[in-house]
């Protein structure tokens, strides 16, 4: 039972590589049919929507995953040197690179649907691999100052980044009536994902304290923003669809500006 935390953060790595593979798959490429009986051999264009959509899946086990270990561990009193780094590893697998693939390939879509163009320049979108190298800092200061974040996290968490991430292509290709227009006018937009990028890096390494999600108290004063964050996501569902969970994100960092800790006002 000792080694259950590290076999759930290794689960973790495991589906943030899964979810790099689809991704990988999900660039356009032609495929060969013969036809019934042999016949003349034909050409057609697949697209990979369903690969992007198993990416995020993987990812969202992953969430899961990086969820439960830290749980198991504090259930069975497990820590470990070890423990500690190998999930920072698989985080910046999981949340960081995989992301950073899904918005290469949004950025690969955006520059690929302008007009008049043939073939895109591999340097307008590598910012997308930006998300990654934050991520992977946004760890390594979060190993040497957890003590002081027991709390609140210091910069936003990269697991929530990479569920917004993930949240993407679920807006895109299930989006409702409602959110399509808007989803295509943001996703298929270069300035609009570059900007996405600018603003998840310097969150993560911002000072901004973002309340953890399992409060520090069962209280109304320690968990009102947690209580607004569930209702509002989950009441906006009907409304959104899977772009709930995009809203969720927007709302999760909004209160995050204006919470503080009642123990942070008292000792002020």
């Amino acid at each position: 039972m000792k080694h259950l935390p590290n076999l759930l953060t290794l689960a973790n790595l495991f589906c943030g590589c899964i979810a790099i593979v689809y991704v990988l798959n999900a660039q356009p490429y032609t495929s060969m049919s013969l036809g019934d009986h042999g016949g003349v051999p034909t050409w057609q264009w697949v697209y990979g929507s369903q690969q992007m959509f198993m990416a995020s899946f993987f990812i969202g086990i992953a969430a899961v995953c990086d969820l439960l270990d830290g749980l198991v561990a504090r259930a069975l009193k497990v820590f470990s040197p070890i423990g500690k780094d190998l999930d920072s590893l698989a985080d910046v697998v999981s949340f960081g690179v995989a992301p950073s693939m899904i918005l290469f390939k949004f950025l690969w879509d955006a520059k690929m649907s302008e007009k008049n163009v043939f073939d895109v320049n591999m340097l307008a979108m590598v910012p997308a691999f930006l998300v990654a190298c934050f991520a992977a800092l946004r760890l390594a200061k979060y190993n040497i100052t957890a003590t002081s974040q027991k709390a609140y996290f210091i910069g936003m968490p990269v697991p929530a980044t990479g569920i917004f991430v993930a949240s993407l292509p679920l807006v895109q290709w299930f989006s409702s009536a409602k959110t399509e227009h808007m989803a295509s006018a943001v996703l298929q937009n270069t300035w609009s994902i570059y900007l996405i990028i600018a603003i998840l890096c310097w969150l993560m390494v911002s000072k901004v304290k973002f309340f953890k999600m399992v409060p520090a108290k069962w209280n109304l004063t320690y968990a009102w923003p947690h209580l607004i964050l569930v209702l509002l996501s989950a009441g906006s569902f009907p409304f959104l669809g899977l772009a709930s969970i995009t809203f969720g994100f927007i709302l999760y960092v909004l209160l995050s500006f204006i919470y503080r800790q009642p123990d942070e006002i008292t000792t002020n």
